[in-house]
């Protein structure tokens, strides 16, 4: 079992490598893959469609990265269904959230969180970087910010109720979530993908809408949501110090405001806080990835996604390591978060041994949820 000690008892190397949730770049663990885990020795593992080609080779590709790291990894993927659905090749396609709530079925997220865990831990997996928890209403469904079929709700209860029984049905399985992209960039008119999406709500507007949901499940005794997703959302209406890039607002996910003021200290969470991809264009296209890891962490992140290149890999571990050698990375602040990882990896199951004849039995599953919801792969329901 993974625990703060034994994380605190890694050389410093290894202990910035577990503030780094890194992706691969194909489906084998050759030679420059098994360079690159060797030498980051990340605290994640991220996978994405690029890396899969059919089940056993996943797990392969899994177990492989298992076996080179000192300290059981986080192994993750966007799982959510609809548009952003990674496994597509090897199991029925998932339904979109937007379906699930058109059909106005609670039951239906529920089974779409057990399947979806079910899966993950067959193929390897102990994270799935989901749900979204993003407010589409009518007026921000006609935005161009790719949210429009990721989210379960109109109103902060809405998205409540369904973000609660996904998250029962994923992690009874076994398998953590990951609430995202917080503090909620439904508003936002661009995907950050491309650009920084402004959001130009107040505070109080996003206390009473999209934090709404996040206040909630922050306040419940049973501690639900462990892993929080910030967003590259630009926020002018709720940074008290406005930092400007190129004349841009600081992202959330690398703006102490957001991370640590807000998320922390006035919503009073405490689990574990992870980035959204830095190599996304809202941050990549104003910040050198040297630049964007330490603000990240100094924003109070506990890892950073760095999801494609591995020379940006790299670079963004060898920032965090220099600046933990010349001081200006705390020994104090770094082991922050190793505690916070710590804790949420002892939250993780072993992975089940993978069962072909279970797995295509979850996949028939995932054709009778689509055809009870109606749903078509590739639709707008």
């Amino acid at each position: 079992m993974t625990d703060f000690a034994t994380l605190q008892s890694l050389p410093l190397e290894q202990q910035i490598g577990q503030l780094l949730y890194i992706g691969l770049p194909g489906t084998e663990l050759d030679d420059a893959s098994r360079a690159l885990v060797e030498e980051i020795n990340p605290g994640g593992v991220i996978i994405f469609g690029r890396n899969v080609a059919e089940p056993q080779q996943l797990r392969a590709l899994i177990d492989g990265v298992r076996a080179l790291v000192p300290v059981e990894p986080l192994v993750g993927i966007d799982q959510e269904g609809g548009l952003v659905d990674r496994l597509r090749r090897i199991l029925t396609p998932m339904p979109a959230a937007r379906s699930i709530r058109q059909h106005g079925d609670l039951a239906a997220a529920r089974a779409l969180g057990r399947i979806t865990g079910e899966v993950l831990r067959l193929l390897g997996f102990n994270m799935n970087f989901a749900p979204v928890m993003s407010i589409m209403t009518e007026d921000r469904d006609l935005l161009s910010n790719g949210l429009y079929s990721r989210s379960y709700g109109r109103s902060p209860g809405e998205v409540l109720g369904y973000t609660m029984v996904y998250l029962r049905g994923l992690q009874g399985t076994g398998c953590m979530g990951c609430a995202k992209h917080f503090p909620g960039i439904g508003a936002g008119e661009v995907d950050s993908h491309e650009m920084i999406p402004i959001i130009h709500l107040t505070h109080d507007d996003l206390i009473a809408q999209d934090l709404a949901p996040y206040i909630e499940l922050f306040q419940r005794e049973d501690n639900m949501v462990r892993a929080v997703m910030v967003s590259h959302g630009g926020f002018p209406n709720i940074d008290i110090h406005r930092g400007t890039a190129g004349g841009h607002l600081v992202p959330a996910s690398i703006n102490y405001e957001i991370v640590t003021r807000l998320l922390r200290e006035e919503l009073g969470y405490e689990g574990l806080v992870v980035t959204d991809d830095l190599e996304m264009g809202a941050i990549a296209k104003h910040y050198e990835i040297e630049d964007a890891s330490l603000r990240a962490i100094q924003a109070g992140e506990d890892m950073l996604l760095i999801c494609a290149r591995p020379d940006l890999i790299r670079r963004g571990y060898n920032s965090l390591l220099h600046a933990a050698r010349d001081g200006v990375l705390s020994r104090e602040r770094i082991e922050l978060s190793l505690r916070r990882i710590a804790d949420f990896k002892k939250l993780t199951h072993t992975p089940t041994p993978f069962d072909a004849k279970r797995f295509n039995e979850l996949s028939a599953e995932v054709e009778e949820l689509n055809r009870k919801l109606n749903y078509v792969y590739g639709g707008k329901l």
